[in-house]
């Protein structure tokens, strides 16, 4: 059996043309990231030769590229990252709520990520924890976990945080926990307001600061006046926040987890065929309803390739960040107050290293019979030979 189309394929036969074309045009993270996709679990990696401890059958595995955008790498980053996550789970009701940008700061927002997602980042946490802590609404200190998206179900550039929230905090003054109404978490309407107001005055800061840029269509802003006039129909339109149903439990909590932590643009398992006409596709049509939802759409593959580097982030940004009571810095400690004052018993004690090292299973297991495998010889990276420097006239 054929295994499925993977992104890696399209890379390699449509990259080298599309490159070229784009000479001059990519920056280095995107050139790294298609660089890694397409080496990813292929020789030019290096791997290993096993053998299989019970029917000594031989498998040769190659290296993983362990890019943050890579589909094929994300699922045991996924699943180390919930086992880390799998303690600070509190007996509470879990809310999900979503901060989407508006198309046209998406727009200025893709040359300026790391500001415009810094912003959509810590404008959303101080948001929620703002309107958590007034005492006409939940009087209390939350804590969310805030993960970034920049895209659409059709590739397109689409920023917005998904953020997991328990159902309550600490009161004011610690010496109590406040739940949520069943089924309520904040009101959606009062978020989106405090939302659009923080973001439009943090960004015209930053525009006074001189920490934006502006190109094509958009050069004009970088003048303030224009800028300033371009943000006013933006002060009255309507900042999409909305807060879905609470999660059913704290094992639903984890499995949401599990698909939104460390997706990428789009999973090889979307992918339906790549042809002369192009890369088809299968996405979600939110503006639709029932099955006419799902949808396929077929893009060039340039178009693809495009789309899909779209969503490169800056080196070193984080795109998973906890604030409030789930902040690193005091996470423990605000866990084990909050658990006092639920009643609730604290999560068993990790095992020792020898213990977790004994119980864990197989790196590699055999294919054919689901024993261990054993590695039997490494194979190193293929050296390339680089051509000296080019000697100056």
């Amino acid at each position: 059996m054929r295994p499925g189309l993977e992104v890696a394929e399209i890379f390699r036969a449509a990259g080298p043309a599309w490159r070229s074309e784009q000479r001059g045009h990519l920056g280095l993270a995107q050139l790294k990231v298609m660089s890694a996709i397409e080496q990813c679990r292929s020789a030019a990696l290096g791997g290993h030769v096993l053998r299989c401890s019970a029917c000594e059958e031989p498998q040769t595995s190659y290296n993983s590229c362990r890019n943050r955008h890579c589909p094929k790498c994300q699922g045991s980053a996924a699943l180390r990252w919930l086992a880390d996550r799998q303690a600070d789970l509190l007996p509470v009701p879990y809310f999900h709520v979503v901060f989407t940008l508006p198309a046209p700061i998406a727009a200025i927002g893709y040359y300026n990520k790391p500001l415009v997602y810094g912003l959509l980042f810590d404008i959303a946490a101080e948001v929620l924890r703002t309107i958590a802590a007034d005492p006409k609404h939940l009087g209390a200190r939350i804590g969310a976990t805030l993960v970034l998206h920049t895209w659409g179900s059709a590739l397109t550039h689409h920023p917005h945080v998904h953020g997991i929230v328990p159902g309550g905090g600490l009161a004011l003054d610690s010496d109590r926990w406040v739940r949520c109404r069943p089924g309520f978490f904040l009101p959606v309407r009062v978020l989106s307001r405090l939302f659009r107001r923080r973001f439009l005055e943090a960004l015209t800061q930053a525009h006074d600061a001189g920490e934006m840029r502006f190109f094509g269509e958009h050069a004009e802003l970088a003048d303030p006046a224009s800028f300033r006039q371009w943000l006013v129909p933006l002060r009255s339109c309507e900042w999409v926040v909305y807060a879905k149903r609470p999660f059913a439990g704290p094992e639903q909590v984890l499995a949401y987890l599990s698909r939104y932590t460390h997706r990428v643009a789009i999973s090889n398992s979307r992918l339906i065929g790549f042809d002369d006409r192009g890369v088809t596709f299968r996405w979600k049509d939110y503006r639709a309803k029932g099955r006419t939802r799902y949808k396929t759409m077929t893009l060039a593959a340039g178009e693809f390739i495009r789309r899909f580097l779209l969503h490169v982030l800056p080196a070193g940004f984080h795109r998973i960040r906890h604030y409030g009571l789930l902040a690193n810095a005091g996470r423990r400690q605000n866990l084990a107050l909050a658990r006092e004052l639920l009643n609730a018993p604290a999560p068993p004690l990790a095992e020792s290293d020898q213990a977790s090292a004994a119980s864990a299973p197989p790196t590699f297991v055999c294919r054919h019979c689901g024993a261990p495998m054993i590695v039997i010889q490494m194979l190193p990276r293929p050296r390339h030979i680089r051509a000296p420097p080019a000697a100056a006239p």
